[in-house]
């Protein structure tokens, strides 16, 4: 070999080895770029401290603010390697022990939810306080009609224009022409309030004659309260629109909820589209379950049968079915009303069917109750509304026309503001303070 096929052989040669060397610098340092990207790496910077690269940082906040299970355990584990590991101190980062303490941490937060959840379960009234409370409020009412009538039966000498005005009190009152007369008739005979100057002994016998006109002998016991009720026990809300019907129907869930009763709610009421929404925020507030339709303007029948069906697997104390508020005028809906409690009955047989009556409505509640009473046939009467209105006789008078109790009255807007409808304490609350 010459001299000059040496130098270029060793030229060749080195050029070779610096090719190789440029490849291997070349691929390291892409291999450092690669690890530097992926998530929860810990960079160490120039002054020695452990830090999360940028785009790290980036996804672990873009996951914490995601709520993404897998992006908190990586950010969690680079945030103690910032506060307790340094490269000094030899430590790293323990991804299953991070992943271990972010799953406890979030089984923690669930724990919690859930018991925040069942305290903020409202504690209801109980039915014993309700009834002191709710007379107290009728005495306050502006114009209760017992009131008036003391007024005028308390006066030294009662003229038969005093007795006109007592029965036109009773008529105003909504307490009905025959109660009226009735009433009237039996004041005037009264030896304890006719010639009587002490207005306790008049008090006194007022109290009495409205107590026997109000009925205190009609059974007014809910149904489902009853020792031998069914279980679950069935209850249909009737009544036109405006009334409170569904409002009731949240009310009396909470009653029952308060005597310790297990309670199912349908929403069958499927015309009024915040109907459902209305009745799952009053479940929600005790605990209820409410079956509804997913879509508005669903068939209630269907509705009520899927209600039944959950009651009855789930061993329910009470089911309540609300219905929509029907026009006593349109027969097709009144028709639709028998045929909701037949399909129930296919189920579970019903007990008990209450017509929600407002009180300010006076003589219309009349019509409404016949009406209802023919279409599906009424068990008991709620009264709503009857603290703000001097309408309290209707309670006399849709129980002698139809032969069927005022169960349950509701005086205010609160939520245990329904009561267990009790004659002598009615009376009290319309009469007022002694």
């Amino acid at each position: 070999m010459t001299t000059q096929q040496l130098l270029i052989f060793i030229a060749a040669l080195i050029v070779l080895v610096l090719a190789v060397v440029g490849i291997l610098v070349t691929v390291r340092k892409r291999r450092s770029q690669g690890d530097s990207t992926r998530p929860g790496r810990v960079q160490e910077s120039d002054d020695g401290r452990s830090s999360l690269s940028p785009e790290s940082a980036a996804a672990a906040a873009k996951g914490r603010a995601e709520g993404q299970p897998g992006a908190s355990p990586a950010a969690s584990s680079a945030d103690q390697s910032v506060q307790s590991a340094s490269p000094a101190s030899g430590a790293s980062p323990n991804p299953d022990a991070s992943t271990g303490s972010a799953a406890s941490a979030q089984s923690s937060s669930a724990e919690q939810v859930a018991s925040s959840a069942q305290e903020e379960l409202a504690h209801p009234e109980t039915s014993a306080s309700r009834m002191t409370r709710l007379k107290a409020r009728l005495a306050k009412s502006p114009n209760p009609f017992g009131k008036a009538l003391f007024a005028i039966l308390t006066k030294d000498h009662l003229s038969e224009s005093d007795w006109e005005d007592v029965e036109d009190t009773l008529l105003m009152a909504d307490v009905g022409a025959e109660a009226s007369e009735q009433l009237v008739k039996q004041l005037r005979d009264d030896a304890r309030i006719t010639g009587q100057k002490d207005p306790a002994a008049v008090r006194r016998g007022l109290r009495q004659r409205l107590i026997d006109l109000v009925d205190p002998d009609m059974d007014r016991t809910l149904v489902a309260a009853r020792p031998q009720a069914n279980r679950p026990s069935v209850i249909i809300m009737v009544g036109v629109n405006g009334t409170g019907k569904t409002t009731t129907a949240g009310k009396l869930a909470r009653l029952f909820v308060a005597d310790g009763k297990s309670v199912v709610m349908g929403a069958a009421d499927t015309f009024r589209a915040a109907a459902a929404d209305q009745l799952e925020t009053w479940g929600g507030k005790v605990g209820v379950p409410v079956v509804r339709s997913d879509r508005d303007g669903a068939d209630p029948a269907s509705v009520a049968f899927e209600a039944a069906e959950r009651a009855k697997n789930d061993q329910s104390d009470v089911l309540i079915v609300d219905t929509a508020g029907r026009l006593q005028n349109k027969a097709n809906l009144m028709d639709q009303l028998g045929k909701i409690r037949r399909v129930i009955e296919k189920n579970l047989p019903v007990d008990e069917v209450l017509l929600v009556l407002d009180a300010t409505t006076g003589q219309n509640g009349m019509i409404q109750a016949q009406v209802f009473a023919q279409a599906i046939g009424v068990t008991g009467i709620v009264l709503t509304k009857l603290d703000g209105s001097a309408k309290g006789g209707i309670v006399i008078s849709v129980q002698r026309e139809l032969g069927v109790p005022v169960k349950l009255v509701g005086l205010g807007e609160g939520p245990d503001d329904l009561a267990v409808f009790d004659p002598e304490s009615f009376v009290d609350g319309i009469l007022g303070d002694e």
